[in-house]
Protein backbone atom coordinates (compact mmCIF):
# COMPACT_ATOMS: atom_id res chain seq x y z
CA UNK A 1 0.00 0.00 0.00
CA UNK A 2 2.81 2.40 0.80
CA UNK A 3 4.50 1.80 -2.47
CA UNK A 4 1.19 2.26 -4.21
CA UNK A 5 0.66 5.68 -1.96
CA UNK A 6 4.37 7.14 -3.13
CA UNK A 7 3.73 6.13 -7.10
CA UNK A 8 -0.03 8.40 -7.02
CA UNK A 9 1.35 11.06 -4.42
CA UNK A 10 3.77 13.23 -5.33
CA UNK A 11 6.10 15.20 -1.86
CA UNK A 12 3.73 18.70 -2.01
CA UNK A 13 0.80 16.25 -2.31
CA UNK A 14 1.65 14.56 0.99
CA UNK A 15 2.44 17.98 2.15
CA UNK A 16 -1.29 19.33 1.39
CA UNK A 17 -2.76 16.36 2.49
CA UNK A 18 -1.93 18.40 6.04
CA UNK A 19 -4.68 20.35 6.45
CA UNK A 20 -6.97 17.62 4.84
CA UNK A 21 -6.33 15.46 8.14
CA UNK A 22 -6.30 18.59 10.25
CA UNK A 23 -9.64 19.86 9.45
CA UNK A 24 -10.87 16.55 8.71
CA UNK A 25 -10.12 15.42 12.71
CA UNK A 26 -11.30 18.56 13.76
CA UNK A 27 -14.26 18.31 12.19
CA UNK A 28 -15.11 15.14 14.99
CA UNK A 29 -14.33 17.70 17.64
CA UNK A 30 -16.43 20.54 16.37
CA UNK A 31 -19.55 18.41 16.13
CA UNK A 32 -18.71 16.31 19.39
CA UNK A 33 -17.16 18.85 22.01
CA UNK A 34 -19.86 20.77 23.15
CA UNK A 35 -22.17 18.33 24.02
CA UNK A 36 -19.62 15.88 24.79
CA UNK A 37 -18.58 18.66 27.55
CA UNK A 38 -22.30 18.96 28.50
CA UNK A 39 -22.45 15.49 29.70
CA UNK A 40 -18.75 14.75 30.93
CA UNK A 41 -17.54 18.64 32.04
CA UNK A 42 -17.44 17.07 35.82
CA UNK A 43 -15.52 14.13 35.47
CA UNK A 44 -13.26 16.39 33.18
CA UNK A 45 -12.92 18.53 35.94
CA UNK A 46 -12.18 15.87 39.07
CA UNK A 47 -9.33 14.77 36.53
CA UNK A 48 -7.36 18.12 36.78
CA UNK A 49 -5.60 19.74 39.39
CA UNK A 50 -7.87 22.88 40.90
CA UNK A 51 -5.44 25.69 39.33
CA UNK A 52 -5.39 23.82 35.82
CA UNK A 53 -9.35 24.19 35.75
CA UNK A 54 -9.06 27.69 36.66
CA UNK A 55 -6.58 27.98 33.46
CA UNK A 56 -8.69 25.99 31.19
CA UNK A 57 -12.10 27.35 32.41
CA UNK A 58 -12.88 29.16 29.34
CA UNK A 59 -11.90 26.29 27.17
CA UNK A 60 -14.16 23.68 28.96
CA UNK A 61 -17.19 26.07 28.55
CA UNK A 62 -16.97 26.91 24.61
CA UNK A 63 -19.81 26.57 22.79
CA UNK A 64 -19.64 24.72 19.06
CA UNK A 65 -18.91 28.16 17.41
CA UNK A 66 -16.69 29.49 19.67
CA UNK A 67 -14.57 25.77 19.59
CA UNK A 68 -14.55 26.69 15.31
CA UNK A 69 -13.16 29.78 15.67
CA UNK A 70 -10.88 28.67 17.82
CA UNK A 71 -9.87 25.84 14.81
CA UNK A 72 -10.29 28.19 11.92
CA UNK A 73 -7.69 30.26 14.00
CA UNK A 74 -4.97 27.53 14.15
CA UNK A 75 -5.77 25.56 10.35
CA UNK A 76 -5.05 29.60 9.21
CA UNK A 77 -1.67 28.92 11.54
CA UNK A 78 -1.71 25.15 9.75
CA UNK A 79 -2.21 25.79 6.14
CA UNK A 80 -0.02 28.78 5.98
CA UNK A 81 3.10 26.10 7.31
CA UNK A 82 1.75 24.07 4.28
CA UNK A 83 1.57 26.64 1.79
CA UNK A 84 5.18 28.24 2.90
CA UNK A 85 6.92 24.73 2.50
CA UNK A 86 5.07 23.27 -0.48
CA UNK A 87 5.90 26.28 -2.48
CA UNK A 88 9.81 26.50 -1.30
CA UNK A 89 10.27 22.67 -1.25
CA UNK A 90 13.28 22.27 -3.12
CA UNK A 91 14.76 25.39 -0.74
CA UNK A 92 13.46 23.47 2.24
CA UNK A 93 13.62 27.33 3.74
CA UNK A 94 10.01 27.14 5.70
CA UNK A 95 10.32 22.59 6.49
CA UNK A 96 10.80 23.92 10.16
CA UNK A 97 7.75 25.75 10.12
CA UNK A 98 5.79 22.83 8.51
CA UNK A 99 7.16 19.93 10.85
CA UNK A 100 6.70 21.56 13.84
CA UNK A 101 3.18 21.73 12.79
CA UNK A 102 3.59 17.86 11.76
CA UNK A 103 4.89 17.24 14.65
CA UNK A 104 1.75 18.83 16.78
CA UNK A 105 -0.58 16.99 14.98
CA UNK A 106 1.64 13.34 15.82
CA UNK A 107 1.99 14.23 19.30
CA UNK A 108 -1.96 15.47 19.68
CA UNK A 109 -3.28 12.17 18.71
CA UNK A 110 -1.59 10.83 22.25
CA UNK A 111 -3.18 13.88 24.27
CA UNK A 112 -6.73 12.23 22.53
CA UNK A 113 -5.47 8.46 23.80
CA UNK A 114 -4.41 10.04 26.88
CA UNK A 115 -7.63 11.53 27.57
CA UNK A 116 -9.71 8.43 26.44
CA UNK A 117 -7.52 6.21 28.54
CA UNK A 118 -8.29 8.76 31.98
CA UNK A 119 -12.04 9.65 31.40
CA UNK A 120 -12.09 6.33 30.26
CA UNK A 121 -15.06 6.64 27.52
CA UNK A 122 -15.09 8.09 24.03
CA UNK A 123 -13.87 11.93 23.85
CA UNK A 124 -14.16 14.06 20.96
CA UNK A 125 -11.57 13.68 18.18
CA UNK A 126 -10.16 10.28 19.71
CA UNK A 127 -11.58 8.30 16.19
CA UNK A 128 -10.03 10.70 13.79
CA UNK A 129 -7.05 11.17 15.49
CA UNK A 130 -6.12 7.48 15.48
CA UNK A 131 -7.67 7.04 11.92
CA UNK A 132 -6.83 9.86 10.21
CA UNK A 133 -3.66 11.79 12.23
CA UNK A 134 -1.94 9.27 13.25
CA UNK A 135 -1.58 7.56 9.86
CA UNK A 136 -1.12 11.07 8.04
CA UNK A 137 1.82 11.61 9.88
CA UNK A 138 3.85 8.92 10.21
CA UNK A 139 3.43 8.59 6.33
CA UNK A 140 4.59 12.46 6.36
CA UNK A 141 7.68 11.53 8.04
CA UNK A 142 8.45 8.86 6.13
CA UNK A 143 7.80 10.52 3.09
CA UNK A 144 9.82 13.44 4.15
CA UNK A 145 12.59 11.17 5.33
CA UNK A 146 12.55 8.97 2.37
CA UNK A 147 13.04 11.65 0.19
CA UNK A 148 16.22 13.12 1.62
CA UNK A 149 14.21 16.47 1.88
CA UNK A 150 14.30 16.04 5.76
CA UNK A 151 17.10 14.47 7.61
CA UNK A 152 16.65 12.83 11.68
CA UNK A 153 18.83 16.06 12.61
CA UNK A 154 16.37 18.69 11.49
CA UNK A 155 13.57 15.94 12.79
CA UNK A 156 14.77 16.13 16.27
CA UNK A 157 15.83 19.38 16.18
CA UNK A 158 12.26 20.96 15.35
CA UNK A 159 10.70 19.20 18.44
CA UNK A 160 11.35 21.76 20.70
CA UNK A 161 9.77 24.04 18.73
CA UNK A 162 6.45 22.59 19.70
CA UNK A 163 6.11 24.24 22.57
CA UNK A 164 5.17 27.12 20.39
CA UNK A 165 1.66 25.90 19.99
CA UNK A 166 0.83 26.76 23.89
CA UNK A 167 0.54 30.18 22.49
CA UNK A 168 -0.84 29.61 19.53
CA UNK A 169 -3.84 27.56 21.55
CA UNK A 170 -4.84 29.93 24.00
CA UNK A 171 -4.19 32.42 21.52
CA UNK A 172 -6.84 31.01 19.74
CA UNK A 173 -9.29 29.65 21.99
CA UNK A 174 -9.39 33.25 23.89
CA UNK A 175 -9.73 34.77 19.85
CA UNK A 176 -12.95 32.12 19.53
CA UNK A 177 -14.57 32.69 22.89
CA UNK A 178 -13.86 36.59 22.59
CA UNK A 179 -15.43 37.00 18.83
CA UNK A 180 -17.93 34.69 19.05
CA UNK A 181 -20.41 35.51 21.86
CA UNK A 182 -22.16 32.64 23.88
Amino acid sequence: MIAWLDSIWELSDVLWLLPIAFICHDLEEIITVEKWLAGNRERVVSKLPPKAVRFLESSLSMNTAQFAAAVACIFLVISSATLLAATTLSTGVFLPFYLVCVHVMFLHVFTHLGQSFSVKSYTPGVVTAVLVVLPYSLYAYYRLLASGTVSWELLFSTLPFVLLIIPVLFSAHWLGVHLVKK
